[in-house]
């Protein structure tokens, strides 16, 4: 495989992840709706060691709970880019790729019990109304 680069809606920020994405899924909790302005995330995790930031790193801003989890941004922008946990990132938005077929297809919907009454239930992967069984 060669390497997946993506990057915010503005070009600011850029980065490359020189693995295979792993185990893509779509998220419909109310975090994931608010802080992607939308009826659910889609994002995958990313090997470790294979995620780079490739410019603009000093655009970069992000959330962090108190359990250490969060998101990063571009500041300029908005866009949702990677999320993190424990300050290094470990999984990226499918949205922000610039290749529109990374090679992977949603595996699961999580956290369906929680998604808007406007948003009809997804369809084409397996939905759990929370974390999937092997999320543990």
């Amino acid at each position: 495989m060669t390497s997946l680069t993506g990057g915010c809606a503005c070009g600011s920020i850029t980065y490359r992840v020189t693995e295979p994405l792993q185990d893509a899924r779509s998220c419909h909790c109310s975090r994931c709706r608010k802080v992607f302005s939308a009826q659910a995330s889609a994002y995958a995790l990313v090997a470790p060691g294979s995620f780079e930031w490739t410019g603009g790193e000093d655009m970069l801003t992000s959330f962090v709970s108190e359990a250490g989890e969060g998101l990063c941004f571009c500041s300029r922008c908005g866009s949702t880019l990677a999320g993190i946990v424990d300050g290094k990132v470990h999984g990226v938005t499918l949205g922000c790729l610039d290749d529109t077929d990374p090679g992977v297809r949603l595996e699961r919907h999580i956290f369906v019990g929680s998604r808007a009454a406007w948003e009809p239930m997804p369809q084409g992967a397996p939905c759990y109304d929370e974390h999937a069984p092997e999320d543990g």
